[in-house]
């Protein structure tokens, strides 16, 4: 079963602020929940996965995640203007369509969304306590949509037995305003957290402002996360979890550049969305077991010159899983889960599919140094039948601070409700097919610092793509079609940190990605080249200070190469107390991630946080 136990902090390249001071020793042994069925040591893990704790996002400031997750190596961030405006997110290339996202154990892509992913533009960091991104064809572990990698988030959680109360109020540039408060509980047999959060902002134009448009597109939300478990008499453990959320925000007409600039600018989101888990751990008959039931649901109002288009999905899901050793050097995982999908808009538009699915993973660790894990998959789905995937990964550790691994997986992405039933659809349509495969070896230095590099290859067979001269859509010209063909990626990843002294600290990475592909731009608008960088020094023993940059150069789509900075100062007052100063685009750079949208000029943040 999983568990939320995590052993030790890992500094990754190009992250977010450093936390502990420079001289704290690095450990390489934290757990990861994602990369296999169970928790499992991330040096023992074949699979490549970051894992951000929540001391590095609590310590970074950022309002918004995908600030965070952009100095990640591997991932890109395209957002369509400030908070609340439509943002995707890339891992290797492979586009949110291809990520699954999970918080709390719920899988959150909106099943009514063209093409099934999930909207990082409303994700806040304001309760979030810790990020794995694992990366590479999942799909043996996860089902559809995999295809590039999993996202999986944890809300806050009690650090320590007893209660723990925090809060955050924050003011900045554009009107921003942000309050939070949570309560985390921990007692010899329960747990229980849960955060409260509001986040207003008048924002910026999201058409870029130098085409001429100079109205703000303002963004508000509220939010509430919930988690708890109770252990009962006999080692068992029942839980619940799940959130809450209402946002509004602003947009302009697609095509940024002029698409808002004259009036009415009444372009506007309404979005609702709710998440419920229920699940019970125990162990019987030599075998662990866990059963979760999920619930998820996204209710969308885009409106547009004064027309509202409402959207709505829904997803439920049963899993179970068992695991129980073989011997002293293995272990069997296996399960079944069953999932239903609706989606449905106020255009005539409705759809609904079920998968269920069979599971298993076979662990080998014949030594210390070295483990194999072989997973396989097989989803009955209501549409396409059977597929059958499947993934091997391997981790060697010929010396304690060498760690080599490598994986090789297998993936499918049945089509979207939308895509199949929508007036832009095609219910002809066939599931797209992936193989994903990554090499990489891992050195440490000890207390001084770490050098990783990863080389990896995704090929994505039958993508699905829109096809703007297609004739004989129901619609008009233009609708959802198969491309001929293999979509490949390939690249690498270096990444390294370093300490310089006893209160300096340097993290670089560098992500290269090449494409070859028959898809239209939607697949291949990735730098070739991205740069990121992290430099933290302890200013005096209570003033901390960093700088965080990020560079891309030989951009798709015409856009030109790019460099922002940011900066962070934290002054510690003690009891629990502490102010922080955040400077987003510091040198107050001229650019966009998405062609004619714009970014926030140079932007000021102050804020208290205080725990009790």
């Amino acid at each position: 079963m999983k568990t939320a136990s995590t052993a030790a902090t890992v500094f990754f390249a190009g992250l977010v602020p450093l936390t502990a001071t420079a001289q704290d020793v690095i450990v390489l042994d934290e757990i990861t929940a994602s990369a296999n069925l169970e928790d499992i040591a991330r040096a023992r893990s074949g699979s490549s996965v970051t894992v951000l704790t929540a001391d590095q996002i609590r310590a970074s400031g950022e309002t918004r995640v995908t600030d965070i997750l952009a100095r990640l190596p591997g991932v890109d961030v395209t957002t369509t203007g400030p908070m609340g405006t439509r943002t995707g997110i890339t891992l290797r290339g492979a586009s949110q369509n291809y990520v699954s996202v999970l918080v709390d154990g719920i899988e959150v892509t909106d099943p009514s969304i063209t093409q099934v992913a999930f909207d990082f533009g409303t994700l806040a960091a304001t309760d979030i306590g810790r990020i794995e991104v694992l990366k590479g064809s999942q799909s043996a572990l996860y089902g559809s949509e995999a295809i590039g990698g999993v996202i999986d988030i944890t809300t806050r959680r009690a650090s320590k037995p007893g209660t723990e109360h925090s809060a955050t109020l924050e003011y900045g540039s554009h009107d921003t305003r942000k309050a939070s408060y949570g309560l985390a509980a921990m007692g010899k047999n329960h747990e229980l957290a849960f955060t409260l959060s509001h986040l207003a902002t008048d924002g910026f134009s999201a058409a870029d402002e130098n085409a001429g448009n100079t109205e703000a597109d303002g963004y508000r939300a509220n939010r509430l996360s919930f988690y708890g478990h109770h252990d009962l008499e006999g080692g068992a453990r029942i839980g619940v979890s799940g959130f809450a959320e209402t946002n509004s925000g602003d947009f302009d007409e697609s095509g940024g550049a002029g698409g808002d600039g004259a009036p009415p600018y009444d372009e506007y989101n309404d979005n609702r969305s709710h998440g419920l888990r229920g699940f019970a751990e125990f162990s019987a008959g030599g075998i662990d077991h866990a059963v979760n039931l999920t619930w998820f649901d996204a209710h969308r109002v885009s409106t547009y010159e004064g027309f509202p288009a409402i959207y709505d999905g829904t997803r439920a899901k049963i899993a179970y899983q068992g695991g129980t050793d073989i011997g002293v050097a293995s272990r069997l995982v296996f399960g079944a889960d069953w999932t239903r999908e609706t989606a449905q808009d106020n255009f005539g538009f409705s759809g609904d599919n079920t998968v269920a699915g069979l599971i298993g993973e076979f662990r080998w660790s014949p030594s210390a140094d070295f483990d194999l894990t072989a997973s396989l998959r097989h989803d009955e789905h209501s549409q396409f039948g059977g597929y059958t995937t499947g993934r091997l990964a391997a981790a060697y550790r010929p010396r304690s601070d060498l760690t080599i691994r490598g994986s090789l997986g297998t993936g499918f992405r049945a089509p979207s409700l939308y895509e199949l039933y929508s007036g832009y659809g095609d219910p002809s349509l066939t599931p797209e097919t992936s193989l994903s495969a990554d090499l990489g070896v891992e050195k440490s230095f000890g207390a001084a610092g770490y050098l990783r590099l990863t080389v990896f290859t995704l090929e994505v067979d039958d993508l699905i793509d829109f096809d703007f001269t297609a004739a004989g859509c129901s619609m008009g010209p233009g609708c959802y079609g198969q491309v001929p063909g293999l979509s490949r990626r390939t690249g690498l990843e270096l990444e390294g940190g370093f300490a310089l002294g006893d209160s300096v600290r340097i993290d670089a990475s560098y992500t290269y990605t090449d494409s070859a592909t028959s898809a239209s731009s939607s697949w291949g608008a990735v730098p070739r080249h991205d740069f990121g960088l992290s430099a933290t020094a302890d200013l005096t023993p209570a003033v901390a200070a960093t700088l965080s940059a990020q560079f891309a150069a030989d951009r798709q789509n015409g856009l030109p190469d790019y460099g922002v900075a940011n900066a962070t100062l934290t002054r510690d007052f003690g009891d629990g107390a502490e102010g922080y100063l955040r400077v987003e685009n510091l040198f107050d750079a001229e650019y966009q991630t998405v062609k004619g949208y714009g970014t926030t000029d140079r932007a000021f943040h102050v804020g208290l946080r205080k725990s009790f």
